[in-house]
């Protein structure tokens, strides 16, 4: 980055956006994702693969939550040199729940596509042990995965910004390339497929059935409740290496680029608030397509016969 650019105007705008946005962010997330794990863990009495995954997913959106009271006041104070490991701490939490949440996302996505497509061999495919063994490999892999960030923190006596400022490790090739595939084009690329064949299943049914027709439009509302925020914050983020590499070195576009990242990244967030209920939807309209596909299919067997 060049040395004569100052972001002294960006982190005004950054400490603006933490507080109007993170604030009823906090609020509301806890507060939905409290009430989401009370339904799923205490007032549903049959535990479910879909209530496995809601369990999970609000989970890590919680994980994601508890961070961000240190992430406003990090965007208006510095923190003294010896609070760096508690810093990585932090960011490794935050960034364990944002990648965890998006696996599960994509979990979800998966365990829809199979109660649609294969409705009968679904009870075979489909399991409650399956859905904790898929959820516990989501916790090891993206706590692995995200266990780097520890290294990402100059080694000076300086005061510093958590959740801002990463050293030269945390920008090389190698972690962006890895961060962009496995944390957001192979999960998007599941997402997608497993959604589109979600929908051409269920709109080879019956062309009036209601049922099929909300389950088309809950399925395109989850792909888009993905896609329009982690896009540009995955987007952002390749930017921001560019800036970070001396690729891009215009002042302007630099701060632009910071401003960017740091609005791309509260969209996300808002968005991780609503998974959970969202998703509840989710499960609920894929019992119901699960039914129409089932009803529709012994249907065609029995006339054939």
């Amino acid at each position: 980055m060049s040395a004569n650019c100052t972001f002294s105007d960006v982190d005004n705008v950054t400490m603006v956006l933490d507080f109007v946005i993170y604030v009823p962010v906090l609020v509301f997330g806890l507060a939905l994702n409290i009430t989401a794990l009370v339904v799923f863990c205490v007032l549903l009495r049959k535990w479910t693969e879909s209530t496995i995954y809601m369990t999970n997913l609000a989970l890590m959106d919680l994980l994601l939550l508890l961070p961000l009271p240190f992430k406003m006041h990090a965007a208006m104070h510095t923190w003294a040199s010896n609070t760096k490991f508690f810093c990585s701490f932090l960011e490794s939490l935050y960034f364990v729940g944002m990648y965890g949440s998006i696996y599960t996302i994509a979990c979800i996505a998966v365990d829809r596509y199979i109660a649609i497509k294969y409705p009968f061999r679904a009870k075979q495919l489909r399991s409650k042990k399956v859905a904790l063994i898929v959820c516990g490999f989501i916790w090891v892999f993206v706590m692995g995965a995200t266990s780097p960030i520890y290294t990402f923190r100059d080694e000076n006596n300086d005061d510093f910004r958590c959740f801002h400022g990463f050293s030269k490790k945390g920008w090389t090739t190698g972690v962006i390339v890895c961060l962009e595939i496995f944390g957001f084009l192979l999960p998007a690329t599941v997402l997608v497929v497993c959604s589109t064949q979600s929908i051409r299943t269920l709109k080879a049914t019956e062309s009036k059935n209601s049922k099929r027709q909300a389950g088309v439009r809950i399925i395109y509302s989850s792909l888009a409740a993905f896609l329009i925020p982690f896009t540009p914050c995955h987007a952002a983020i390749f930017l921001q290496y560019l800036v970070r590499n001396d690729f891009i070195s215009d002042c302007s576009q630099q701060k632009n680029i910071a401003v960017f990242i740091q609005v791309s990244m509260s969209l996300a967030n808002v968005t991780i608030c609503l998974d959970a209920l969202c998703y509840y939807f989710i499960a609920k309209e894929v019992r119901s397509t699960t039914d129409t596909v089932l009803s529709r299919v012994r249907s065609i067997s029995t006339s054939e016969v």
